[in-house]
């Protein structure tokens, strides 16, 4: 892995949780379940000399949204007790989510109180979701609201903390809650806001990585060159 990542210069390697860990689960044995998940994921990340590890804070449903946030703290200063991840440049990105019903992270708020309750005990930042953005309600399709939504991740997150974005358009409208995404720049997002997030130098260290559906075994590299072409122009 490492010298294939030199070999074509990959940089940086991004993994995602998987979808089945929940770290605020009010189950105990889900959470604990997580917790193992998890560490393995961290385990696994830093074997392999990834720089960013994804993960959706989980669902709070059964607890308060503050009992889900402090559970999910905990259960990842548990995950990655005893792990050397301290000499490493590595981070663990707290994705924003859709903003579903009992789902932390909706708001880029909560992304970052979790930030800042794990700062002292793990390497925390942020991934943002282009489609998770726009269905959570905020405006990222007129240029003065991505200009507001942008501030909006200044104050609540801090832009030097956002790391990677996920570049999926979306199949719903803005404020749906609906997770559906959608090829770049055939749905509701468009193609002008990607343009306008590739050419945004506050964000010129982030890695850009497209989540779009794959209809076709070709899909991968056509997003790609999209976002290549988008910021060519």
């Amino acid at each position: 892995m490492r010298s294939l990542r030199e070999q074509f210069a990959i940089e940086p390697a991004v993994i995602h949780t998987s979808y089945l860990v929940n770290l605020a689960s009010q189950s105990d044995e889900v959470r604990e379940k997580s917790i193992a998940a998890f560490r393995a994921e961290v385990e696994r990340a830093l074997a392999l000399g990834a720089e960013y590890l994804v993960l959706h804070p989980g669902s709070w449903k059964g607890l308060t949204r503050e009992q889900g946030l402090q559970r999910a703290s905990e259960g990842i200063q548990q995950a990655l007790d005893g792990l050397a991840w301290q000499s490493c440049d590595f981070k663990i990105l707290i994705e924003n989510t859709a903003g579903s019903e009992f789902s932390l992270g909706g708001s880029f708020e909560q992304v970052g109180q979790l930030i800042e309750t794990l700062r002292p005990h793990a390497p925390v930042g942020a991934c943002l979701d282009t489609c998770h953005t726009h269905v959570a309600g905020y405006d990222i399709v007129t240029p003065d609201g991505y200009a507001a939504t942008v501030q909006q991740v200044e104050e609540a997150i801090g832009v030097g903390n956002v790391h990677v974005w996920h570049m999926n358009d979306a199949r719903a409208p803005r404020g749906s809650k609906l997770d559906r995404h959608e090829h770049i720049g055939e749905g509701t997002i468009g193609a002008a806001p990607f343009r306008r997030l590739l050419a945004d130098p506050r964000f010129a260290h982030c890695a850009f990585i497209a989540e779009t559906p794959v209809d076709d075994p070709e899909d991968d590299r056509r997003a790609v060159a999209a976002m290549r072409s988008m910021l060519a122009l």
